[in-house]
């Protein structure tokens, strides 16, 4: 194959630490959509990084249209055509959308100090409609969704001449008509000839949108095969080089078990409306529903992150009052965040430090110090078990891939030892093997008792884990279905009954 865009070859790249990228190479043609999978810290971020200039290679070859070159930085790269939308989502909120996207580029009026909004305004609704998407120019971030967000960081990368477009996990925030609209996008891109490299763990979009496909493990090149000739389970044997977790949960009846937690007429504006229901000790409560479908915020108000109107909650069968995540902490209710940078960790701080923040008081010693070997032995032996990818417990949560990240939050709750658990996405933007890793945790909290609310985008996911499922549509519950009933045309039914 000739007429390369991009060819990388022998690519070495190394932190402190860490041996990130070893001897390997990606190739780009015109008009193709090249997939670049493998499981967290497998490396496919950090190459895609070196070829948009965020991180320089320590050696190895880049040819950009045959001509080989060095790529110091971003603006670097989109000079040679390279564009990249990140999978952690780098807009500044008090911004509008317009100025994100145009930001450094802004044209004047007149006066050199002067932008001309009206002008940059009329580009991004080109842009905007270009993807189908119906939004005001003049929005400021930080009123939008994730989803929306995501939308105008697509129109962003759009808005350079760009010849080559890397997507890193670009519909992980989306949702189906959101996905098909991207798709459509790409496609359009594809026929005028532009190269783009996507990178997603959900296996059914590459095999639905990708030409050629890499596998990546360990910072090594795998393979490289047409699509056409590879399944999803060989693609995942490359990837994990390891037998993964495919025991399915035994669905058992546990409604005749203890109410570890009720929940009655719980109200919060538009958002959540009266919302009830039961969960059990022992017992995995799936949370389904389309995008604002309230779910995350009935999570959040139960923990006591966002205040309720009304409502009532109940722990054991006593009334509680949670106004602060405190509060649900100290009765035994632990929160893991569909947001993981924001709101579960302190990414400054070390992997020990985040594993143990939760409990921090059953690590100080009589003289109200830390105990640093009681702390350090906790971090090593979640970090054990969990099967997390990090050079020492001493990493900065910062420098770890997203998948371990989501590790090391579940570690800082469990090693809190609580009884009820809310799972936020628990897998969003993690790799097949550390979602099989982690099925296979929440099956075993749940064998120990542990009550488990687990809020899924994802159908297969919600019906393979779920003893029963709870639906929302609109800040309603829409209905609650039993393992046995469930059926991915029953949950978006009553995903899309609206009251």
């Amino acid at each position: 194959m000739g007429n390369f865009l991009i060819e990388m070859e022998g690519i070495e790249k190394s932190f402190p630490g860490v041996h990130a990228l070893s001897n390997c190479r990606f190739d780009l043609v015109p008009g193709e959509i090249h997939a670049l999978v493998g499981e967290n810290g497998a490396g496919k971020s950090t190459l895609m990084k070196v070829l948009s200039g965020v991180y320089q290679k320590d050696a190895g070859t880049v040819k950009v249209r045959g001509r080989e070159v060095e790529i110091h930085n971003t603006r670097q790269a989109q000079g040679l055509g390279i564009s990249i939308i990140h999978q952690e989502l780098n807009l500044m909120k008090h911004l509008t959308a317009a100025q994100n996207i145009f930001i450094g580029r802004e044209e004047k009026k007149g006066l050199p100090f002067l932008v001309d909004d009206q002008s940059i305004n009329e580009k991004t609704r080109a842009l905007f409609k270009m993807i189908n998407l119906d939004l005001d120019p003049r929005v400021k971030i930080a009123d939008l969704t994730v989803a929306k967000q995501q939308m105008v960081e697509i129109a962003k990368a759009l808005s350079f001449n760009m010849d080559v477009l890397i997507m890193d996990e670009p519909t992980s925030a989306l949702s189906d008509s959101e996905i098909e609209d991207l798709f459509r996008v790409i496609r359009d891109l594809r026929s005028k000839g532009k190269g783009i490299v996507y990178i997603s763990h959900r296996m059914d979009e590459l095999k639905q949108i990708g030409d050629r496909v890499t596998v990546m493990r360990d910072g090594r090149y795998i393979a490289t095969t047409p699509m056409g000739e590879i399944t999803i389970e060989q693609i995942i044997s490359q990837m994990v080089g390891r037998e993964i977790y495919e025991k399915v949960h035994t669905h058992g009846d546990t409604e005749k078990n203890e109410v570890v937690l009720e929940v009655k007429g719980l109200n919060q504006g538009r958002k959540i409306r009266d919302v009830s229901f039961r969960l059990h000790k022992g017992e995995i409560l799936g949370f389904a529903g389309l995008l604002g479908a309230g779910r995350t915020e009935t999570a959040r108000a139960i923990f006591g992150a966002d205040p309720i109107d009304s409502g009532e909650i109940f722990i054991k069968g006593k009334k509680v009052t949670i106004n602060h995540p405190k509060d649900a902490v100290r009765h035994g209710l632990g929160y893991l965040s569909e947001d993981r940078k924001q709101f579960g960790l302190a990414l400054n701080l070390s992997v020990a430090a985040n594993t143990v923040m939760a409990s921090l008081t059953n690590f100080i010693t009589p003289l109200g110090l830390v105990d640093e070997k009681k702390s350090r032995r906790v971090t090593q032996e979640y970090v054990d078990r969990l099967r997390t990818k990090t050079p020492s417990i001493d990493q900065q949560a910062r420098n770890l891939s997203g998948g371990n990240q989501q590790k090391v939050v579940i570690g800082k709750w469990l090693v809190r030892d609580c009884d009820i658990l809310i799972f936020d996405e628990p897998t969003r933007g993690i790799d097949v093997g550390a979602k099989s890793e982690i099925y296979k945790l929440l099956n075993e909290l749940a064998d120990q008792g542990k009550s488990i609310i687990m809020i899924s985008s994802e159908l297969p996911e919600i019906l393979r884990m779920s003893h029963r499922v709870l639906v929302m549509c609109e800040g309603r519950v829409t209905g609650i279905l039993h393992a046995e009933e469930c059926t991915q045309e029953k949950i978006m039914h009553l995903a899309t009954m609206r009251n």
